[in-house]
């Protein structure tokens, strides 16, 4: 069964995806609107534009150009504040279907970008794994810390209009198959406490969910797919507590799982689990 109310935000048009960035260097513009296109007939809620260190100009330029082919809303992409103002400001909302976009991401060390407001109304993605702490970023370990940085967002978001169910908190996702520190338990318990805060209610979240399943082998041993399952079986646990947003593939056919599904077991088995174990369970997954 397909995950209810899942909004997935395009994530090809990326210059860190290899295939990608051949597009931008060769200048393939019709290669590029494809993804776009690609992405919008394959169900994407939002078509993400992300190009890299280029220009603020060759940004607004390609929003423009994605726009052109597409009526879904973009996902402005890009850690710079000039960017993300020329990003907003080459935007068409009457193309966009008359929403607002996605500006992705703000972040403590990043606040600043909150003034962008001033440009355009946008739904910005809050990156909760870091604070900035006595005038430092610093890197959130646990649950707790990643949760305190949620609301502190939230409420900064707050103080410049941003209302509660415009925001998209990121709480970070890492890869799997490498996770020996607790990075899984760490997330799942700040999603847990997010979703139990009346504070944060209405609240959006999402992660990359590409990153969960990179550097596993596409296939287990016995010829099922590796990826899709684990990314769709982190979704079964963690959708029903507002994870409502996904940057992912359209091609992935994400969906919840029974909880006797192999990939279900995996992941039920990580949280139980601590440092190696928790690879070594991944890699028993893959190979099996």
């Amino acid at each position: 069964m397909a995950f209810p109310n899942l909004t997935i935000i395009g994530e090809s048009i990326n210059d860190s995806v290899p295939s990608t960035h051949k597009l931008f260097e060769a200048n393939d513009l019709a290669g590029l609107q494809e993804l776009a296109r690609s992405q919008d007939q394959g169900g994407a809620g939002y078509v993400d534009v992300n190009v890299g260190p280029r220009s603020a100009e060759f940004l607004a330029q390609m929003v423009r150009d994605v726009q052109s082919v597409t009526s879904k809303p973009l996902s402005i992409d890009t850690p710079d504040p000039v960017m993300a103002e020329a990003g907003l400001k080459a935007y068409d909302r009457v193309r966009g279907g008359g929403l607002i976009p996605i500006l992705n991401s703000i972040s403590q060390p990043r606040r600043e970008m909150f003034k962008l407001t001033k440009v355009m109304s946008f739904m910005p993605i809050l990156l909760a794994s870091e604070r900035m702490e006595k005038g430092i970023a610093q890197p959130n370990h646990t649950a707790a810390e990643v949760y305190q940085t949620a609301r502190e967002l939230v409420a900064e978001a707050g103080q410049h209009g941003i209302p509660v169910n415009h925001c998209i908190i990121d709480p970070a996702i890492s890869p799997i198959g490498a996770d020996s520190e607790g990075r899984l338990h760490c997330l799942m318990g700040a999603i847990n406490l997010i979703h139990a805060d009346p504070a944060l209610k209405g609240v959006h979240m999402s992660v990359g969910l590409s990153n969960f399943s990179v550097m596993l082998p596409p296939k287990r041993a016995d010829g099922s797919p590796t990826k899709g399952p684990l990314e769709s079986a982190f979704l079964t646990l963690a959708g029903p507590l507002g994870m409502d947003h996904v940057i992912g593939s359209v091609k992935r056919k994400y969906e919840v799982l029974p909880a006797d599904h192999p990939a279900m077991l995996c992941l039920t088995d990580c949280l139980k689990l601590e440092g190696f174990d928790v690879i070594m369970r991944v890699q028993e997954y893959y190979s099996s």
